[in-house]
């Protein structure tokens, strides 16, 4: 196998240290071997034991050795760290190889850990991790480290991560790795130690991975023919530009060949994941469409009212949410389920006081309805300009809502746009339920089939009307809390969506929830797959031509109201 080439500065010695190191942690017996036969010391040993004698034996004493010790000894320290075993070891050995590591210049002295982010980043205590303050704050000398020593270092925390008993840090060492540009032969000799012992299949896939890339670089044709097969199934992008590397550059053509044939393979996988992931995304646009339009379904098709106001009830419920944030800052999940009810009442009493001061005075007149509300909407957003200011707010995620389900390296699903899928679905289903199983559902449907027939029979439609538009408003509003989770929240939040609303409630077919749901998800697949090929504007204009063509052939949408007054 062809080895690659240390980096200047890197000596023998500094690698068998390391190695030395973590072979005491993995398997405590091979650092109990017998001296020589003549009991005598040679070479490295003399100098290990040389650098040996004066060293304390506590974690903090060797830590605070470290500054005043040449790069000889600080060696020697970095192969002792290991066998004491501190829970601190790992961040301290990372800070090291990053230039983090520090003492204090003043009585008694510290070891801290400065972090690299910020301005005046913050230090904290290597030994405990409780921070320390701005690092500004303190009189801090900087522990340095040569090429030679950051590569020992490097080797040895990779191989305590492989080594680590949380399936989280082996997994990053090794994606590390194989991310890497080069892969040491003692790493590799690591990476081999641990496949011997790894029970996880996920970390043995990529550890064997990472081993079939570091024989990428062999001598021989057949090693390498046989590397690249075993990476058929790999998606990770370094592995693929590794193999188009060998494609074009190989000096033999069947392993160019191979890795042509290869990457093939990949690029086919690749694709699938692609669409995979239009399709997710799709469906987390989709269950936006969904939210917004529920409420617009309901009161457009039991009350026939063009509500141009949609998008800022949208936009009340936002802003709820900023501010139940607000009040509780150290309980942000807490604070983010608080605001789905409170945005539901905040947005639906609006909604309300919209219906009983304009909305009934126009029943019958649909063009005065649509001004009346589009007037109301540039209220509402010059009312929140002035609370508010016209500055977009950002609304803070829960912990369990940030970050991503990594399916493979060529596919990730982010956990707010998930949970914000099932959250539209719940919404959906629920207000399904409540249609179809409650008196105002009752109320509702009979209004929407036949107003006349329903007053007829005792039904108060006025009443009945104002808490539709209250229902649909407040549904707009639980729309606003799951859109602070995706975007900043703004004056013009809602006016992003109340066209497509409006597009997905009639190509849907007006008043049908069912409806509404798969127009919701229809669009918005449909959407995310033209992006990439027509670009997010002209995607939304085919998207729009395309319903004006449905609604010339289907004028009642995909789903059409049924019953007596809707067939007339």
């Amino acid at each position: 196998m062809r080895k690659p080439h240390s980096p200047s500065g890197r000596t023998p010695l500094l690698r068998a240290l390391a190695l030395l190191a973590l072979f005491q942690l993995t398997a405590p017996a091979w650092a109990e071997d017998p001296p020589a036969a003549d009991g005598s010391l040679t070479g490295a040993e003399t100098v290990v034991a040389e650098a040996a004698a004066p060293l304390p034996a506590t974690f903090e004493g060797l830590l605070l050795a470290l500054p005043d010790a040449d790069f000889d000894v600080r060696a020697e320290i970095i192969r002792r760290l290991p066998a004491i075993a501190h829970p601190r070891l790992l961040p301290v050995l990372e800070a090291l190889v990053e230039g983090q590591l520090n003492v204090t210049m003043d009585e008694p002295r510290k070891i801290v850990i400065v972090a690299a982010e910020g301005d005046d980043p913050v230090a904290s205590d290597a030994l405990t991790g409780k921070a320390l303050g701005p690092s500004s704050a303190l009189s801090l000398d900087m522990i340095p480290v040569n090429n030679a020593l950051r590569g020992a270092l490097r080797d040895l925390i990779a191989g305590l991560q492989l080594a680590s008993p949380d399936k989280a840090n082996r997994l990053a060492a090794a994606q590390r790795l194989i991310a890497s540009d080069e892969i040491s032969p003692e790493q590799l000799t690591l990476v081999q130690a641990q496949l011997g012992k790894e029970q996880d299949s996920a970390v043995k896939d990529l550890l064997t991975s990472v081993a079939a890339v570091a024989a990428l670089g062999s001598e021989s044709a057949d090693a390498r023919r046989a590397a690249i097969h075993a990476l058929e199934n790999s998606l990770y992008p370094e592995v693929r530009a590794k193999l188009q590397n060998l494609a074009e550059n190989d000096a033999d053509d069947g392993v160019k060949n191979t890795a042509k044939a290869t990457l093939v393979a990949i690029d086919e996988k690749l694709a699938l994941n692609h669409a995979a992931e239009n399709v997710f995304f799709g469906l987390s646009l989709g269950s936006v469409l969904l939210l917004s339009a529920i409420g617009l379904a309901i009161t457009f098709g039991v009350m026939g009212v063009i509500n141009m106001a949609h998008g800022e009830l949208m936009m009340l419920g936002a802003y709820t949410t900023y501010v139940i944030q607000q009040l509780m800052p150290n309980h942000i999940g807490a604070g983010l389920l608080l605001s789905i009810p409170a945005a539901f009442l905040v947005s639906g009493l609006v909604g309300i006081a919209i219906e009983r001061g304009i909305i009934r005075h126009l029943y019958g007149r649909p063009l005065e309805t649509l001004l009346a509300t589009f007037g109301i909407s540039l209220i509402l957003q010059q009312a929140v300009r002035s609370v508010f200011s016209p500055l977009n707010r950002q609304v803070a995620s829960p912990e369990w809502m940030s970050g991503s389900l990594v399916i493979n390296p060529a596919l990730a699903i982010t956990y707010n746009r998930l949970f914000i899928v099932g959250f539209a679905l719940l919404v959906f289903f629920i207000l399904l339920v409540a249609i179809k199983r409650t008196t105002l559902g009752l109320k509702l449907r009979a209004v929407a089939q036949n107003r006349a027939m329903a007053r007829a029979v005792g039904v108060r439609a006025d009443r009945v009307d104002a808490l539709t538009f209250g229902l649909g408003s407040g549904i707009a509003g639980v729309a606003g809390v799951a859109l602070s989770q995706l975007t900043n929240v703004g004056p013009n939040l809602g006016q992003a969506y109340i066209i497509d609303s409006f597009m997905v409630v009639v190509f849907g077919g007006v008043g049908n929830l069912w409806g509404t749901l798969v127009a919701a998800f229809s669009l918005g697949v449909a959407n995310k797959f033209l992006e990439p090929f027509a670009g997010a504007v002209l995607a939304k204009i085919l998207i729009l031509g395309f319903i004006i063509l449905f609604i010339q052939k289907r004028p009642r949408g995909l789903f059409p109201q049924k019953g007596r007054a809707a067939e007339a």
